[in-house]
């Protein structure tokens, strides 16, 4: 790690302005993507989880192959800022573009849900260009064994400040009129100009030392070398419980809003505001998960932060409509299972990108993170989101819209009970790492007492 070639090229404060302004400029995006273009499909086309399914399956591939495509294309070249100004530029473009679906007659059901899944498929990719291939492999290039603690605080608790501002902001905009296309212009010209901050910002020493192997499509799937890629048994590992993890994430994330608008009965600011302030209070645990992390505990934090997620989990399971009155903001059980799930959610994915990233080999990062986005987003947007669709249909709330004769499926607690019997498969992977982890931690200091 320390012989790293931006090491001594980025550190201090421009490093961290750096890894802080794109990281949240990413992850405000990316949660308006989880967050509000499901609450939209909601409000403007209807209350159908099928159009949310086709558009997690869609976005996960268009994500998992830019991801591939691009990481390849950035270590061929060596040119990391490219790929993350351009692809933030572009993803700010595309993400305005998303909200002029809604402009298409109602009365085209059909063409209007084939162009948002489209129209969402389109903003992944250059989402993940920038934000994927681009920012994270820089990202990966700048970490040492000084600086991994502050990155994992970043990369965990990123995505719970763009949770915090994207739902605050995004329940501002859009208000109790449904006013999405303003929620996406904002988000949108928020990304282009750090896209174009980033272009004045990095330079040519954020570039590394081109990486060609072979041709351009040999080296693209070469990474899907899987005997290479088994052979690395506690990487193998690490992925697979990932991959448990937020199957059973995305079966309850992608319907949380819904739940609250629609079977709760909050409106979308209050929406913000609920699942805002626990995050708050949940995000303050990644400093002392940082300090376990630096010393190097990772097994033990993700198993204590799985075990955590499940218990709020079932806090928020038994809490029925009937119970609420959702003209009063604050409930206690559900601002206390929220961030009890929080404190999970921040740990299991603060330990697990800086483990996975200790781990990858040195000369094919930026295909590497490729690995990381398909066990991350592929598999458990596709598992997470069947599993969920199933639940909603199955055991939501159901009714006929008269205007559209459209059946409508609201989704309740039972998302939240589902979703943790699938997280709680994820501690057997884990569980398993425990051996492997010892014995490279084992040699890692029988090799610096030698040197």
């Amino acid at each position: 790690m320390e012989n790293n070639p931006l090491t001594k090229k980025r550190s201090g404060f421009s490093m961290w302005l750096l890894v802080w302004g794109l990281g949240l400029a990413g992850q405000i995006c990316w949660n308006m993507e989880n967050q509000w273009f499901n609450t939209f499909v909601y409000a403007k086309i209807g209350k159908d989880p099928s159009i949310i399914t086709g558009m997690l399956i869609c976005s996960a591939a268009a994500t998992t192959f830019s991801t591939f495509f691009f990481g390849t294309w950035a270590d061929r070249t060596g040119k990391r800022r490219t790929f993350i100004s351009w692809g933030y530029v572009l993803w700010g473009i595309f993400t305005i573009a998303f909200g002029l679906t809604q402009f298409i007659s109602k009365e085209l059901y059909l063409l209007m849900a084939v162009s948002v899944v489209l129209a969402d498929t389109v903003m992944s990719f250059f989402g993940s260009m920038g934000n994927d291939a681009g920012f994270n492999t820089w990202m990966n290039d700048i970490m040492t064994d000084k600086n991994r603690g502050g990155i994992g605080a970043a990369l965990a608790t990123q995505p719970v400040l763009g949770t915090i501002l994207g739902t605050v902001v995004g329940g501002i905009l859009v208000g109790e009129n449904d006013n999405y296309m303003l929620l996406f212009v904002v988000m949108g010209v928020f990304v282009i100009i750090f896209g174009f901050l980033s272009m004045l910002t990095l330079n040519k020493n954020d570039d590394v030392t081109p990486h060609k192997d072979g041709s351009f499509w040999h080296q693209f799937l070469s990474v899907f070398n899987f005997k290479r890629f088994f052979s690395l048994k506690e990487l193998v590992l690490v992925h697979v419980a990932i991959a448990i993890f937020f199957i059973g994430f995305n079966v309850y994330f992608a319907y949380i809003g819904n739940y609250l608008i629609y079977y709760l009965g909050y409106t979308a600011d209050m929406m913000g505001i609920i699942e805002a302030v626990p995050l708050v209070l949940a995000m303050l645990t990644a400093i002392p998960i940082g300090i376990l992390i630096n010393k190097n505990k990772h097994p033990y934090i993700a198993i204590a932060s799985i075990i955590i997620n499940i218990i709020g989990l079932i806090i928020l399971f038994p809490i029925k409509a009937s119970s609420i009155d959702s003209s009063v903001i604050f409930n206690a059980r559900i601002w206390i299972g929220i961030f009890v799930v929080g404190v999970g959610y921040v740990g299991i994915l603060q330990t697990t990108k800086v483990w996975a990233k200790q781990l990858y080999p040195s000369n094919s990062k930026g295909q590497f993170e490729g690995i990381w986005i398909l066990f991350f987003v592929l598999i458990p947007m596709i598992g997470g989101s069947l599993i969920g669709q199933a639940v909603v249909k199955t055991s939501g709330e159901t009714f006929l819209e008269e205007a559209s004769g459209q059946m409508q499926y609201v989704p309740n607690g039972n998302i939240f009970i589902v979703g943790a019997a699938v997280i709680a498969l994820s501690l057997i992977p884990i569980l398993l790492t425990i051996k492997y982890h010892k014995a490279r931690a084992l040699q890692e200091a029988s090799e610096e007492s030698a040197a």
